[in-house]
């Protein structure tokens, strides 16, 4: 087995590269640039033999085309792409990222003359605001009402995925993440609930920028998620959502204070909540795909200020 990962410089990435090198599986890394460092906060693993890069851009077809057949790779799990607020700025650069480069990876599985299952990260972003459906958890079959380009370009990923399947017999499985929070989480708007627990390590104000409600799933419960589904025998082109805990930003701030006592005097909330449905049913992940984690909010703060507190004291925390 030899697992490509697109996108294994970032957060979700790096989570997943260091679970598969703890697997013992062989792992080779795709990303615009050799970059380890979220690696290196989480695991002792960088330098490990079972770790190969290649660098390059996800919309270079032909380049991942020869990385999937020269480096004989079983599986990929592709996370390589551009968030919502590029994609808003950017929408046509945005597109060629997150929507050709997702094709190249089918077309990669398709032409490497052997099979090739891909895991892929969808979005919650397909959903469209929760006024849009009301106060309900959506399932899978619910409508998909997007109103971003990110989302938008998600959704169209999902249907490619299924037109490789019945076309060319690609099995994949898209995921549908809310925000996910951990060390290493250092990007995008939904990065605030984590950029918050880094801030109070260091003693730091910090403004979550969005209020409201969102759904946190812990990195490493995420990144397991991937590897599980990767490793899976399930045929057929299938789409599930990822469900962690819904909190309102207030209420977040209250429970990082309860861990990190003090905390609550150097955080803050203001900006708009999320425009993406955030109550969603996951039964169908865990029904078809047994095994999946699911850390408790509570626990997941905790592990997430004591790793923290970990690289603070060894001096590689920075602000």
């Amino acid at each position: 087995m030899r697992v490509l990962v697109t996108g294994s410089s970032g957060c979700i990435g790096a989570w997943t590269v260091k679970n598969l090198l703890d697997r013992g599986i062989d792992v080779v890394c795709f990303d615009t640039v050799e970059d380890f460092s979220r690696l290196g906060l989480i695991s002792s693993q960088a330098g490990s033999p079972k770790l190969s890069f290649h660098g390059g851009r996800i919309e270079e077809t032909e380049k991942i085309k020869h990385i999937v057949r020269q480096e004989e790779i079983t599986h990929i799990v592709h996370l390589a792409a551009v968030l919502m607020p590029f994609c808003a700025a950017n929408p046509v650069a945005g597109g060629m990222i997150n929507v050709i480069g997702t094709l190249n990876v089918f077309e990669a599985a398709r032409d490497a003359g052997r099979p090739v299952r891909v895991v892929y990260a969808s979005s919650s972003a397909v959903w469209g605001p929760e006024d849009a459906y009301g106060e309900r958890s959506l399932s899978e079959a619910d409508p998909l009402l997007p109103g971003t380009h990110y989302g938008v370009f998600k959704q169209a990923n999902e249907g490619n995925a299924r037109i490789f399947y019945s076309a060319n017999g690609i099995s994949s499985i898209g995921l549908r993440p809310w925000t996910v929070y951990g060390v290493g989480r250092d990007h995008g708007l939904t990065a605030d609930p984590t950029l918050a627990m880094k801030s109070v390590t260091l003693g730091n104000p910090f403004q979550i920028r969005v209020s409201g409600h969102m759904d946190l799933q812990y990195v490493e419960d995420v990144a397991e998620t991937f590897i599980h589904c990767a490793l899976s025998d399930l045929a057929g082109a299938h789409v599930f959502n990822l469900a962690g805990t819904i909190v309102e930003m207030n209420d977040l701030i209250a429970m990082i204070d309860r861990a990190k006592p003090g905390a609550k005097s150097l955080l803050s909330v203001t900006g708009p909540q999320v425009p993406v449905s955030f109550r969603m049913d996951a039964s169908q992940l865990h029904a078809n795909v047994p095994g999946i984690p699911r850390t408790s909010l509570e626990d997941g703060i905790g592990k997430t200020l004591a790793m923290f507190e970990s690289l603070r004291v060894r001096g590689v925390l920075s602000a």
